[in-house]
């Protein structure tokens, strides 16, 4: 039965030009009933080719043009390029390179999640249509949340060159290691930055979240004595557990009607869910000692782990791991004798998984025995996402189809900006259509 003040009959919803995510795209709910039928999340954004772009190149190019997928995260993108090929040709990294790659991860997981949580997200529990906005009120928050950033994106201008698509990453290794002396001046910006995700925390701690449940399946790398970045195994709250190049043993893509994302749902034909949220739930025992203490703290974990809006807290958390461990390895670092470990190509297929800020981004390979790629998969957390926030919505949406117009809009826009849906590098996104018979 309809929810009292449901609207019945036939109307629709239409939101125009939606700002806080990356990308264009259309929400389209079917009410019948009081019930929502359908939530379909439609991506239109052209296709970008990537996939094609990189075939006929070598592993190199290859780690130079995926940097392009996105300006956000390019690291994610470039460590499994990289490192897929790496586990084909069986390259051994130097210890103090790996720590660096961490390092450059860790940079743009600050920088992603200081600019989601501050300015995409934290207007909606504000009440503010923007972070401009939310600025006029707010100006100190604002302006830590501008030197989070900042300080990882000088940490990704150290190591890769620049902050937005890096040049220095290469297969087994760098093209060029900064000096011990330069990534030590790196420890007064960080310990800032540990103290203002430590604040971050505190301040989203504080947030009224909507009351909204469910226990998705949860899918994140772990790795058996750190928290899962690059290395380690794909695994899920209910047993999945496959090596870094078996995606494909546990999932698949799929094309949906009216979009131009590909869909991704476990081999059985269930929607998961990737990200901070999965990745604190997943491994919270091997968080950095301070955020896990913050976490603990915070009282939220329960949270994290049902409602989807407090994906916010979990980003919070991260921001205090990746901190607390780029820290630790600016004091322990010392340049390595070589950049790059040398290796030779070979034929094969290989596949490798990193955490992007968003969650798992998974590369595949078919490589000729000149070393070119003769094919290519590449799939991006948001693809991987995208059917369980149209099951959030489904779920979620008869909470506020009776309220006004305005309020319901924000809500379900809430809802999805939870995921920091990655569509594009555009800055309109949602257009709202309720359909009801």
């Amino acid at each position: 039965m309809p929810e009292a003040g449901t609207p019945t009959g036939e109307h629709t919803f239409e939101v125009v030009g939606i700002a806080r995510v990356e990308g264009e795209g259309t929400l389209r709910l079917h009410i019948s009933d009081g019930e929502v039928r359908e939530a379909r999340l439609s991506i239109f954004e052209a296709p970008r080719y990537f996939e094609k772009l990189v075939v006929g190149r070598t592993p190199n190019e290859v780690v130079d043009i995926v940097a392009r997928i996105c300006g956000i995260c390019p690291v994610a993108y470039q460590m499994g390029a990289s490192m897929a090929f790496e586990h084909l040709f069986e390259v051994e990294i130097d210890p103090q390179v790996r720590a660096l790659r961490k390092l450059f991860y860790w940079g743009e997981w600050i920088e992603s999640h200081a600019l989601h949580v501050y300015m995409l997200h934290a207007p909606d529990f504000l009440g503010y249509e923007s972070a401009i906005a939310m600025a006029r009120d707010h100006k100190p928050v604002v302006e830590q949340a501008l030197r989070l950033k900042r300080t990882g994106n000088e940490i990704m201008k150290l190591i890769g060159g620049r902050a937005i698509h890096p040049v220095s990453m290469r297969v087994g290794g760098f093209s060029k290691t900064p000096s011990a002396d330069k990534i030590k001046a790196l420890r007064e910006p960080l310990t800032e930055a540990l103290a203002l995700s430590q604040a971050t925390l505190k301040l989203v701690a504080a947030f009224k979240a909507p009351k909204f449940e469910r226990e998705p399946l949860y899918v994140a790398i772990k790795h058996p004595i750190e928290y899962g970045l690059n290395e380690g195994r794909i695994v899920s709250t209910d047993g999945i557990d496959v090596p870094l190049w078996g995606w494909r043993e546990v999932f698949r893509e799929e094309q949906h009607e009216g979009s131009n994302a590909l869909h991704a749902r476990t081999t059985d034909g269930r929607t998961y869910m990737l990200g901070p949220s999965a990745r604190v739930t997943l491994n919270a025992d091997q968080l950095h000692p301070l955020a896990r203490e913050a976490l603990d703290a915070s009282g939220l974990a329960g949270q994290i782990a049902r409602n989807p809006y407090w994906s916010i807290a979990a980003r919070a958390v991260e921001l205090i791991h990746a901190s607390a461990s780029a820290l630790e390895i600016v004091d322990s670092y010392e340049e390595p004798a070589r950049p790059f470990t040398p290796w030779t190509p070979r034929e094969g297929e290989t596949g490798w998984g990193t955490e992007a800020p968003r969650g798992i981004c998974w590369h595949h390979y078919d490589v000729d025995e000149a070393g070119k790629v003769v094919a290519a998969q590449i799939i991006a957390p948001t693809g991987q996402n995208q059917g369980m926030i149209e099951q959030d919505l489904a779920q979620f949406a008869p909470q506020v189809l009776s309220l006004p117009h305005a309020e319901a809009t924000i809500r379900l826009e809430q809802l999805i900006r939870a995921y920091d849906p990655c569509i594009s590098c555009a800055t309109h996104f949602l257009t709202l259509e309720v359909e009801r018979s």
